[in-house]
């Protein structure tokens, strides 16, 4: 299945974030790569692989990077493709410098953000942006959150020694 979503991080000690976000993506069936290049240590090779991502049928790109989270802003700066940063907890502000550096992108350089950690977010809105255009990925995403809302009715059963609300309430 040729790729359609790109998943570049900082550095290996990132993997354990991605390895978070990418089970959802085989899950609905989606096509991805990964990479690893940094935007402070090579950022040539950060520069190549966004600028080639489109060639090689990529649809959208998620940057996974702590501390100072260059990585999101490198990419977005050298494609047009949509950008979704996962800031890594971490270092002396446990991830809040990362937070802050990839939703204080400068104007013209987009990059999204999702939450600390984030990779499972981050690869689901990838795959709603790669849906836009692939109804059968759309039916995919659909019976996805249904799974996930049935998970949370389901845990109202557990309920059984509280004052629940009527059934009817919901």
């Amino acid at each position: 299945m040729a790729p359609k979503i790109g998943i570049i991080m900082g550095s290996a000690s990132d993997i354990p974030v991605v390895e978070k976000g990418t089970p959802v993506l085989e899950e609905l069936g989606i096509g991805f790569e990964v990479a690893i290049a940094s935007a402070h240590r090579t950022p040539a090779d950060v520069e190549n692989y966004a600028k080639g991502a489109r060639k090689r049928g990529i649809k959208a790109l998620v940057a996974v990077a702590g501390l100072s989270a260059a990585l999101p802003g490198v990419v977005a700066a050298a494609t047009t493709l949509p950008v979704i940063g996962v800031p890594v907890k971490g270092g002396a502000m446990d991830g809040l410098d990362a937070l802050l550096s990839i939703a204080q992108m400068p104007p013209g350089v987009p990059a999204a953000s999702v939450g600390l950690n984030g990779a499972k977010n981050a690869c689901l809105l990838a795959a709603r942006i790669v849906a836009a255009t692939d109804d059968e990925l759309t039916a995919k995403l659909e019976a996805y959150a249904e799974k996930e809302a049935s998970k949370v009715r389901e845990s109202r059963k557990k309920l059984e020694n509280l004052p629940a609300a009527p059934a009817d309430a919901y």
